[in-house]
């Protein structure tokens, strides 16, 4: 079965960092034909997309987290991050990885979450 694998969750200070770790396996084709996507949800709240990177490794972030997070990929290991510094206590979320084949495809495919936890 499909898998995207979440790990780096954690609970930090605020100011500290993270760094999320998102692994690929047994998708229908290798990870490198998919765009990629970080996203955080609160109870309570919609889902919200935190950092996408394309398959050709263009990135976009949520106007939140710009200049704070890094979203990356290594195609060759099949993995995703997404380093998160100057964190802050509206950080604090569930955060989940997915993919999609291209951008007007539905995101297919998504991780069981990881928390993320950030104390003021």
């Amino acid at each position: 079965q499909e898998q995207l694998v979440e790990s780096g969750g954690g609970s930090v200070r605020a100011g500290g960092s993270l760094r999320l770790s998102c692994a690929a396996s047994r998708l229908p084709y290798e990870m490198v034909v998919y765009d990629m996507g970080w996203f955080r949800q609160v109870p309570g709240k919609e889902r919200e997309e935190v950092a996408l990177i394309s398959k050709g490794g263009s990135t976009n972030y949520a106007d939140s987290v710009k200049g704070r997070f890094t979203v990356s990929r290594d195609d060759a290991e099949a993995k995703m991050y997404l380093q998160m510094n100057s964190l802050k206590s509206e950080d604090t979320a569930v955060y989940y990885c997915a993919a999609r084949l291209s951008l007007g495809y539905d995101w297919s495919y998504w991780g069981q979450g990881t928390q993320v936890t950030v104390s003021s």
